[in-house]
């Protein structure tokens, strides 16, 4: 009768404990992250506030904005650059409809890859789809 008592109090302990310890973690992770984005904001503010005042103005923002642009424009130029020469095979510059159909293929195998295993980690598989 004793074992039965204990084990029935067994798992209700372990899950007030598990959540003793996740709380303070989440809380944690959450303060990580706030500090993060608060320098991350920070150094933006230092980077546009031209005259200094704390606040970024009309002229100030429009700048963060246009470089903003710039570098998406700068980083697709590169993607650009590097998905012709993985998949522009006859060189001509530009991906013919043979081409562009390799490239969705390995597009969509990466996707149901990625997909596959962020289900294993959520369920604690390893890699190979092992438990771990």
């Amino acid at each position: 009768m004793k074992a039965k008592f204990s084990r029935h109090l067994f798992v209700p302990g372990l899950v007030i404990l598990a959540l003793c310890f996740s709380a303070p973690i989440a809380r944690a992770e959450a303060a990580a992250t706030a500090a993060t984005n608060a320098t991350k904001g920070r150094h933006v503010k230092e980077k546009y506030d031209a005259d200094k005042d704390g606040k970024l103005s009309e002229e100030e923002r429009a700048k963060m904005k246009s470089d903003a642009k710039e570098h998406a424009k700068e980083k697709r130029e590169v993607n650009e650059k590097k998905m012709l020469e993985k998949y522009d095979a006859n060189k001509n510059g530009k991906l013919d409809p043979e081409e562009r159909e390799k490239m969705q293929a390995d597009r969509k195998a990466e996707a149901e890859q990625r997909k596959a295993g962020h289900k294993d980690r959520k369920h604690g598989n390893d890699s190979e789809g092992k438990k771990d």
